[in-house]
């Protein structure tokens, strides 16, 4: 039997669906988008900690704190549409969760995201050596004075919080969807404000790991990783508590 390359990607094979088929893994315009979209979040985000560094403090940590807030806000309204605008590895599988993709593409979808989000940022902590240096460790996310266990439970409520506004703004099928970027932007920007200068308020493995990976600080890694992954799935099991009309 002869079979073409478009019959092969969209699985019209016998009939019948291929793994390669788009129902079962992210297409490529979701993909690009979620790296895109890192990329740009953790080149703003980690590059006003950089410059807020060598020009001795001109942004303010509320001015780098707004910078996160308002670039998460511009990427849902710019890529939302087309991925749903993660850019996050703890919400992707807090998607995963909730329940926002069928089973058969939990795995592709979540391995998918995962992979280009984590690119898209090591992408953008490059750039930044490559432009300043390795000034301010990139932006790197590290518990103050060492204190691994603080960091661990502010960034488990932070991810936690941020999760919650994700759900309730972005998921629920009542709520007023066309605020949703504003809602998670101000989130991201004050929970920032509030808790960077103890644990970085990373609440995203991805854009802690763009910073450690090209600044070489691997100090306490795994808290970025364990807690906004924890905080995520917390925040989905408690709002599966007062809402069961969530957006598939």
């Amino acid at each position: 039997m002869k079979i073409n390359l478009k019959q092969f990607r969209t699985g019209k094979i016998l009939g019948k669906k291929s793994f390669f088929n788009n129902s079962v893994l992210p297409c490529k315009q979701e993909l690009i988008a979620e790296g895109v979209g890192t990329f740009i979040l953790v080149f703003a985000g980690t590059g006003a900690i950089v410059v807020n560094t060598i020009t001795d403090g001109a942004l303010t940590h509320l001015g780098v704190s707004f910078v996160f807030g308002a670039v998460v806000a511009a990427l849902i309204y710019t890529l939302g549409h087309i991925s749903g605008a993660h850019f996050n590895p703890a919400v992707t599988l807090g998607f995963c969760s909730a329940g926002s993709f069928s089973r058969s593409k939990v795995i592709g979808y979540g391995l998918g995201y995962i992979g280009v989000q984590c690119l898209g940022a090591i992408a953008a902590s490059a750039i930044l050596r490559l432009t300043f240096g390795n000034v301010a460790n990139l932006g790197a996310t590290l518990p103050l004075n060492d204190n691994w266990s603080q960091g661990f439970i502010l960034e488990t409520i932070l991810t936690f919080i941020l999760m919650l506004v994700i759900l309730g703004t972005g998921l629920d099928r009542r709520a007023y969807n066309s605020f949703a970027g504003t809602a998670i932007g101000l989130t991201v920007g004050l929970d920032a404000a509030a808790m960077g200068p103890i644990t970085g308020a990373s609440m995203n493995p991805a854009r802690s790991l763009g910073p450690a990976l090209i600044s070489g600080v691997w100090d306490y890694h795994w808290l970025y990783w364990l807690a906004p992954i924890l905080g995520a799935q917390l925040a989905v099991l408690v709002y599966r508590q007062m809402s069961t009309d969530l957006k598939k």
